[in-house]
């Protein structure tokens, strides 16, 4: 028997891709509503209670209001919105996270899926934090930079469009200068840090692709801590497959080597994540660095990942 899968909010940048890469799965019927129908709270809720996973692609008000729409107890939620991924009661579908998290998330009834910007943020943070080699209260500091399909309709009509009323002519800019970025809760509830890390992100002239940087100094951690190890601790979180990787340590020097560049575009139209690791061990500098697409292992790729694991369907992430 197929499963039934409503998408609230296919219209939008994540719906629509979600609905584009399930809609020919023979094992899935996808509930759809006419254009005219979509704000309509009776059709919406119809569809969430008929079906077996409610897929929420909506703000965040819009998604607390769908889910209080939802009296069916045999419908699940995967809620893309960033109003219920800290809650003690959702799952956070970040299915690498740790160990048993995919599990978990199969076994859900409500899962909150997670942002870009968090996503490449925890899978840095969390391997370290939970080998007690990253102190909780280490003063992180994260920079980013993000394709501007990230920020949705509006601005990839202001990046694209020359007649949007906000049309861009930058090369790009940096944001999230009031330390106050809706990701910062859920980087600091998911990767086990005690305090909010000083993180500002970018938006780039491109439209998708991400990097996630973490510089650390080896010598303040611990006067022991070797890079090899640290790279181990990685490759050991991350040895049970699924979409992120761990690429082989870079030992660079006081010189810039010719292939010392990571493209923040590099994964665009993939659902990897991929993990840099460089070292110059005469500093005991190192850089972590999360390379994944905004629209896939921060959006619809983990999306699809999850719906996999929730409805137990086979190639999916």
């Amino acid at each position: 028997m197929r499963k039934r899968l409503f998408i609230d909010g296919e219209a939008g940048t994540t719906g629509l891709e979600i609905f584009a890469r399930l809609k020919e799965r023979p094992d899935l019927e996808i509930l759809r509503l006419a254009p005219e129908r979509r704000k309509d709270a009776g059709a919406r809720a119809e569809a969430l209670n008929s079906s077996d996973l409610a897929v929420l692609c909506l703000p965040d008000d819009a998604a607390v209001e769908a889910v209080a729409l939802i009296t069916n107890p045999a419908t699940r939620v995967l809620d893309a919105s960033t109003a219920h991924r800290t809650l003690p009661d959702w799952v956070y579908g970040f299915a690498e996270l740790t160990k048993g998290q995919a599990e978990r998330i199969a076994a859900a009834s409500r899962v909150g899926n997670p942002g870009c910007y968090a996503t490449g943020a925890i899978a840095l943070l969390r391997p370290l934090i939970e080998a007690g080699v990253l102190p909780r209260d280490y003063p992180v500091a994260l920079n980013a930079v993000s394709g501007y399909t990230g920020g949705g309709k509006s601005m990839i009509a202001a990046f694209e469009n020359p007649e949007s009323p906000g049309y861009e002519t930058t090369g790009g800019f940096e944001y999230g200068l009031s330390f106050q970025h809706k990701h910062v809760p859920e980087i600091v509830g998911h990767s086990g840090l005690g305090h909010p890390p000083v993180f500002i992100p970018s938006v780039g002239r491109y439209p998708r692709g991400m990097l996630v940087n973490l510089p650390l100094a080896l010598w303040h951690l611990a006067p022991d801590l070797s890079a090899d190890t640290l790279h181990r601790i990685y490759a050991e979180h991350y040895a049970g497959g699924g979409q992120v990787r761990v690429k082989p340590l870079r030992k660079v020097g006081g010189k810039e080597g010719a292939g010392d560049r990571i493209e923040a575009d590099g994964l665009a139209n993939t659902d990897f994540l991929d993990i840099h690791v460089y070292v110059n061990e005469a500093t005991s500098q190192v850089l972590v660095v999360a390379q994944l697409d905004n629209l896939g292992k921060g959006a619809c790729g983990a999306a699809i990942q999850n719906i996999g694991l929730m409805l137990g369907l086979d190639g999916l992430g």
